[in-house]
């Protein structure tokens, strides 16, 4: 994908959960069960943790339940002012998850559920995980979720736009899609496959530790996660 084109997605991720912030928080109040695994298996308390791409802030509850140092960052300034609101005693803040304002080896943990899949472009997607590898302890731990597309309408979505990329009608790559939010906005969502997250993330110095597919009980969602470890020398 063209470099400028990936960072003109990029700033319309950040638009477009501006202008649904209030209806998109309505419909994620609810936390998702199948991957609190991810957080009680992986949080000691009193570490430092990043909520990378925190949106409304709603898995706070799960780390301050854990004992968590927390601190939750999302690029959407209207989604961290409902986080505040919604979590008075958070840290929350707007930030870059491609330029982090936070010092180098600060975190034990980041978190990153449901953000990977809006980063456009590969050489993005490096630069995000390069990224909280910067900001991880020696050993820290990388924990992401993304999206596994795999209702009829999503495929079909899939279909639509390799065929518009295969005749040269779309500047997205193969597995990108332009989700509809209603009659409001498109969103930007890269179609993971595991292996592809696995692969990338071996790629940006990270060991793959565990990946795997979650299912919520009527199996309408599913999720790709992977965690990964960080090494490296202390300064």
């Amino acid at each position: 994908m063209n470099k400028q084109y990936a960072e003109i997605l990029l700033l319309k991720t950040r638009e477009d959960y501006n202008l649904i912030s209030d209806e998109f928080s309505r419909t994620r109040q609810r936390l998702w069960s199948e991957i609190k695994f991810l957080f009680d298996n992986y949080i000691a308390v009193g570490e430092k943790i990043l909520d990378l791409g925190c949106g409304n802030g709603r898995f706070f509850k799960w780390f301050q339940e854990k004992g968590a140092d927390y601190s939750g960052v999302d690029n959407s300034e209207k989604l961290i002012k409902i986080a505040k609101k919604n979590n008075p005693e958070g840290n929350f803040l707007v930030d870059d998850a491609l330029r982090l304002s936070f010092p180098e080896g600060c975190f034990s943990k980041v978190y990153g559920i449901a953000i990977f899949h809006h980063i456009p472009s590969v050489e993005l997607r490096l630069k995000f995980l390069q990224e909280a590898k910067r900001i991880l302890k020696p050993n820290g731990f990388l924990i992401l979720t993304v999206w596994k597309f795999h209702r009829p309408e999503e495929l079909y979505l899939i279909f639509k736009y390799a065929l518009l990329k295969i005749f040269g009608f779309s500047k997205l790559d193969f597995g990108d899609i332009l989700d509809p939010w209603g009659k409001k906005t498109d969103r930007y969502y890269h179609c993971f496959s595991e292996r592809e997250l696995v692969i990338l993330t071996r790629s940006a110095g990270f060991k793959i530790k565990e990946s795997g597919i979650v299912k919520n009980t009527k199996e309408n969602r599913q999720n790709i996660y992977l965690i990964a470890q960080v090494k490296k020398s202390p300064l």
